[in-house]
């Protein structure tokens, strides 16, 4: 009797808490990408996309757009652009985005490329590597609104205090990413703070296409 007690009471544990999690991830990506919190930072860090030959991507420009945005409305003095290349490419991420930065009206001087990652992840530890150098701890995290939580998330756990500024343009607006997008976020968000931070790391990047910044309609 004790027996059956037990796994029925097993199993209704594990029932909610299949409700409540996915629940609880989709509702923190939500309100990332819904209100999101833009303050004065050290710097602003461009996170990755694809790009192509040197050309950033959709995805990557309207980061792009966002960081000269608020970098000439002064929230920071400098702009890190991460992000490695694929295979076979001449050129990396954060090269790309620096050079576009360059080309439309931001010093040179003022853009740090670290071509490192392609996961965020990867990214957000290669970054934080930097930051904590030129000792800095504050920063504004450029990228997709429904991956606002998960990489303010990752670099607060870096030790890096993150707010998240989301594209206002490009084809992952809020507007322009759909319902699918935010479960495939809300799901590696919560594999992150489950799995992720006891060191079993899950990339976000999947072979043939950029799984972060993948318009999904």
């Amino acid at each position: 009797m004790f027996l059956f007690r037990w796994i029925r009471r097993t199993i209704t544990v594990i029932v909610i808490l299949a409700l409540i999690g996915p629940a609880y991830g989709v509702s923190q990506v939500w309100r990332a990408a819904n209100n999101p919190i833009v303050r004065q930072a050290d710097v602003i860090v461009v996170l990755g996309a694809a790009q192509l030959d040197g050309k950033p991507g959709e995805a990557l420009e309207g980061r792009l757009v966002e960081a000269k945005r608020i970098y000439q409305l002064k929230y920071a003095p400098i702009i890190i652009t991460v992000g490695a290349g694929a295979p076979g490419d001449r050129t990396t991420e954060a090269a790309s985005g620096k050079y576009w930065l360059r080309t439309n009206g931001v010093s040179a001087r003022n853009v740090i490329a670290v071509p490192v990652g392609r996961d965020t992840l990867t990214s957000t530890k290669a970054y934080a590597e930097i930051m904590k150098k030129r000792y800095v701890s504050d920063v504004i995290i450029v990228t997709d609104p429904f991956h606002c939580a998960r990489a303010v998330t990752m670099a607060n756990d870096q030790g890096i205090l993150g707010t998240c500024s989301p594209v206002q343009s490009g084809p992952n607006t809020l507007d322009n990413s759909g319902y699918r997008y935010l479960i495939r976020e809300a799901a590696a968000y919560l594999a992150y703070i489950t799995v992720g931070r006891r060191g079993i790391h899950i990339s976000d990047h999947l072979p043939g296409a950029d799984i972060v910044t993948k318009v999904l309609p």
